[in-house]
Parts: structure tokens; C-alpha cells; sequence
């Protein structure tokens, strides 16, 4: 791991994301996704990239907030590691370098969504000592009321 690097991904880089987002978003179409990135790096939002050597292996959106129950808080989303990079050990090393970052902004804690088929992740994050405290619902209010 001593090439590994983990640092924010600059806003003039953010569409470096794409193909690993592609792995969980290929619904969603490419204009769709850049739109968003560009609109989100002027939110209160961060991407920290998982870099081997100079190549980005992994991306983790970072959201941050205030909220009434936790404190500061950072909402941990959209966690990718390239297929050719997992069950290395690199999912366990990116989260103590999140976890390390995040306190060093000043976040009491993390939160997280995770997709009910994706039953990896979930054990990965029990693992990591996330528990449950609720249910992430959607309702999509464009008209075509699709997922993407």
C-alpha cells in the first residue's frame, strides 16, 4: 500500500469520477451525470480519490452538515473501488483515511446510504461499526418518475 495516495479530487477534475461511478449509476446517462458533478462541487460537497500511483482506483463523495441529532456530520457517498482493486484490503485502508480526514475537518460522526441489493456493502459497513437507524426513502418527482 505504499503507493496508495487518498486526497480531494479537484473540482476541475471531478469528471475523472465517471467510470467508477458508471459501476453503481449506468442507468443514469453521461451529459445527466456531469450536469450533477458540476452542480454538486458548488454544493457543500468533496470527493476524496483512492489514487495508485497517479491512477484513480476509488472515489468517496463527501456531504457535509449540521444535524440536530449528531452534530457535524459527514454523509459518506457513492464508495467505489475498481473491481481489479478489491478484497485487498483497500476498502478497510480508504475508510481510515476518511475517517482520519473527516475528523481533522471537524465531523463528530458519518452517515451513509446503502442500496438494499448490494449485501456486500452491508456487511463491509457492519463491519466497520455503522448500525441501522432508519430507512433512506425517495420519491422521485420528475415526471418521467424514473431512477436515474
Amino acid at each position: 500500500m505504499k503507493d496508495l495516495e487518498v486526497k480531494i479530487v479537484k473540482k476541475e477534475e471531478i469528471f475523472s469520477i465517471i467510470p467508477l461511478l458508471r459501476i453503481l449509476n449506468e442507468n443514469t446517462p453521461e451529459k445527466v451525470l456531469k450536469e450533477r458533478l458540476k452542480e454538486m462541487t458548488e454544493q457543500n460537497y468533496e470527493c476524496l480519490g483512492l489514487y495508485d500511483r497517479e491512477q484513480l482506483i476509488g472515489i468517496c463523495g463527501l456531504w457535509y452538515s449540521t444535524r440536530h441529532y449528531i452534530g457535524k456530520s459527514a454523509e459518506v457517498d457513492h464508495v467505489i473501488i475498481n473491481s481489479d482493486y478489491r478484497n485487498k484490503g483497500l476498502g478497510r485502508y480508504f475508510f481510515e483515511k476518511i475517517y482520519t480526514y473527516l475528523k481533522e475537518k471537524g465531523c463528530e460522526a458519518t452517515e451513509l446510504n446503502t442500496f438494499t441489493g448490494n449485501r456486500k456493502s452491508h456487511k463491509f459497513y457492519y463491519n466497520e461499526g455503522y448500525e441501522i437507524y432508519g430507512f433512506h426513502m425517495l420519491k422521485i418527482l420528475r415526471n418521467d418518475q424514473e431512477f436515474y
